[in-house]
């Protein structure tokens, strides 16, 4: 592994695994509606989201989803790493004062391309509350050294 630049393509190997976890606070969903605009009450309103099936407020599924980003850039393939696409499923609702573990695992990877396939979970305890693939664009020793020569 380059310190600053994570994992390189030659590194990985599939079935290589990492994880970052996060708790949800109420202070990252309102930042979260801020940043991003999204105010849907569900989010930020507690007495309308009691009148919902979720019976409460939820935290927004992209903030949920954004410890995958943050396993990805600090974690597995690390710092360097640029995403190409994110494919997810969101499965259950996660709550403010959850903590999310995201685990991110090696499924495939094109060399010649510096391209890796990661499987990306959430969890919150024993439950998935989102899964996806993620594919990325990671850093190249061979590559580094072509350009030095």
């Amino acid at each position: 592994m380059n310190e600053l630049n994570g994992y390189d393509v030659e590194d990985l190997q599939p079935g290589m695994s990492a994880a970052f976890s996060k708790t949800i606070t109420e202070a990252d969903i309102i930042l979260f509606a801020g940043a991003s605009g999204d105010n849907n009450a569900i989010h930020i309103n507690e007495e309308f989201a009691k009148t919902t099936p979720f019976g409460g407020r939820i935290a927004h599924g992209f903030l949920t989803a954004s410890t995958i980003s943050a396993a990805i850039a600090n974690r597995l393939p690390g710092p360097g790493t640029v995403y190409i696409s994110q494919g997810m499923n969101f499965l259950a609702p996660v709550r403010p004062g959850d903590t999310v573990q995201a685990t991110v695992t090696v499924k495939d990877i094109v060399p010649e391309r510096a391209r890796v396939t990661l499987r990306t979970v959430c969890t919150v305890g024993d439950t998935v509350v989102v899964e996806g693939e993620a594919i990325v664009k990671v850093t190249s020793a061979a590559r580094r050294l072509a350009k030095a020569s």
